[in-house]
């Protein structure tokens, strides 16, 4: 991998892994479009490193206090942030399950562009109707554990490619009556096992496959997708409630389309 393949393609990590425009899709998509070799797994964990710190660096204010209430929750004294703490740990079991029971058959037979442009543009126009219709009333401390299921089973139809983990679970917090914003942080933060999970998965297939690093992209890759990524998230939620969920659905739609005119 070239040098300009890697930030190309940290980039677009960094920028579509917290849009509800699935990361996954673009950057299955982008190296078959563009003609460019696989990146392969070292730089995959290596953009999974990058927004796992992103995404960490944005929240430390609140990922502390959640920590220690969750610990402080063992001890039977409960709080908003040992709730909330408990519901991203939850949220993340029926992923986890799902990618244990399914990923050898998602990546055998569910990678296609064909798949992609089928769920990106319907899961886009899921996410139009959630935000069309959601009651946008309650923030992201206000979730309860029949909310946190749906979440969680909604984060586990992601490993679909073109679902978007973070679109699917926004759209299901809009449908459980959050508004935007809170849909999207206790999205975030449900990222953060998820992506804990997945990049420790591609690291254990790294050591087994013995592959040979090439440190340059694979830096650029760290640097590039996290600062992308934090920037991204920042932008994203100052300009969530004023821009709404639409610029997304049209992007998605658009694409679908592109991929259905290319690939039918």
């Amino acid at each position: 991998m070239d040098t300009i393949n890697a930030i190309v393609l940290a980039l677009v990590q960094g920028l579509t892994e917290f849009l509800p425009i699935s990361s996954s899709a673009h950057l299955i998509l982008l190296p078959v479009l563009a003609g460019w070799e696989d990146q392969g797994l070292a730089f995959d964990v290596a953009v999974h490193v990058g927004t796992l710190s992103a995404v960490v660096w944005y929240f430390r204010h609140e990922l502390l206090p959640m920590i220690g209430d969750w610990f402080g929750s063992l001890r039977g004294t409960h709080t908003p942030n040992s709730r909330l703490a408990w519901a991203v740990l939850l949220g993340t079991i029926p992923v986890g399950i799902a990618g244990l029971l399914f990923n050898d058959l998602i990546e055998l037979h569910l990678r296609s562009p064909l798949v992609i442009a089928i769920t990106t543009i319907g899961f886009g126009l899921l996410l139009w109707w959630a935000d069309a219709t959601g009651s946008r009333q309650r923030d992201e401390h206000a979730i309860g554990w029949r909310n946190v299921l749906v979440m969680g089973v909604a984060q586990a139809l992601a490993l679909i490619p073109g679902t978007s983990r973070s679109g699917i679970t926004i759209t299901a917090a809009l449908m459980m009556g959050l508004d935007r914003v809170a849909a999207a942080r206790f999205s975030f933060l449900l990222s953060i096992p998820v992506i804990v999970l997945a990049g420790g998965l591609e690291t254990l297939k790294l050591l087994g496959e013995g592959e040979r690093i090439a440190w340059l992209p694979i830096g650029l890759g760290v640097l590039v997708s996290a600062v992308s990524a934090y920037l991204c998230i920042r932008v994203f939620i100052a300009l969530l409630q004023r821009i709404g969920m639409m610029p997304f659905v049209a992007h998605r739609l658009l694409l679908g389309a592109v991929l259905l005119v290319m690939f039918l």
